[in-house]
């Protein structure tokens, strides 16, 4: 067993337009986390990135809640702790910053304590912090996942598609937490919007696994988040149109919000270009990021 563990952990974008709470991709971009356990009976954490303003460096981290959820199940004493974090993934916006966070600490600690827990108890310890899968099983496995709790058993299947395939992701300057988007959604809703839905994710799967891309346009519609959502986001609609009339193969809400993404296989610059341009129409300022799909998911980096 050694001290030290330096994990690489990817961002992901989940829901996937009409797969809310069990469809997730892993994206290339990435938070490291590098822990170490000491002597010092102190903890120390150091952030550098985004969200280094906002995210506590005491024991209300969530990076430190989920290595002493490790340690204490793994029955590993230790005294002090000292953890840097270098984020690269936007919080707040969709991408699984949070994710990202809760399955560095869960990996870092499993790294330190002689890799005791599997990537599946780790999947699930993930998504019993987290509250759901559809952000934590990409950042674990990697890939396109899908994702159920049967029982209250998480379980997912991860897969690549078979054919290049980008995402443009919109990140505009505000951000969006979590739990005001989902307080916009409806307790119930329609039989048809249901079935709607579920036609949707069948072709969404469908066509990732074959690599039919040009399904998208259509297996992206949804009824169940994003209609409620949009309210939320000034331009959506905008975006949407500005990235399909620049040649995107289908886009949806990231997450929770307020990134928007959008899937291409070529003019990737252009239709960024043409999101934040519909951004800005609307009084908001954007950027944009060009991502693939990470097919490997968190990873230990050194030890």
């Amino acid at each position: 067993m050694t001290n030290t563990a330096r994990v690489s952990v990817p961002g992901t974008t989940a829901n996937c337009g009409p797969g809310f709470d069990a469809v997730g991709i892993a994206c290339t971009i990435y938070n490291d986390l590098e822990l170490t356990l000491n002597s010092t009976n102190q903890l120390t954490i150091d952030i550098v990135g985004e969200g280094r303003e906002f995210i506590p460096t005491n024991e209300q981290n969530v990076v430190w809640q989920a290595i002493k959820m490790v340690l204490d199940r793994t029955g590993i004493k230790y005294q002090g702790a000292h953890i840097k974090m270098v984020n690269n993934v936007p919080l707040a916006r969709g991408l699984g910053s949070s994710a990202a966070a809760i399955v560095a600490g869960l990996v870092a600690a499993n790294a330190v304590t002689g890799e005791s827990m599997t990537k599946q108890e780790l999947f699930e310890l993930a998504t019993e912090i987290e509250g759901h899968p559809d952000n934590v099983a990409p950042a674990i496995f990697g890939g396109i996942t899908l994702s159920v709790l049967n029982k209250g058993r998480a379980q997912c299947l991860s897969f690549m598609p078979p054919a290049k395939l980008t995402m443009v992701v919109a990140v505009p300057e505000f951000t969006l937490a979590t739990s005001a988007s989902r307080n916009v959604l409806p307790k119930e809703v329609p039989y048809k919007d249901a079935v709607f839905n579920i036609s949707r994710t069948a072709l969404l799967v469908g066509a990732l696994t074959q690599g039919e891309f040009g399904h998208l346009q259509c297996a992206l519609e949804d009824r169940i988040h994003q209609p409620y959502r949009q309210q939320l986001i000034p331009g959506l609609q905008d975006v949407f149109r500005a990235a399909k009339e620049a040649g995107a193969l289908g886009s949806a809400i990231s997450g929770a919000g307020p990134c928007l993404i959008s899937f291409a296989n070529q003019n990737e610059e252009q239709i960024g270009q043409a999101m934040v341009s519909a951004f800005n129409t609307n009084g908001i300022r954007a950027k944009y990021l060009l991502l693939n799909i990470d097919n490997q998911g968190a990873r230990v980096v050194g030890q």
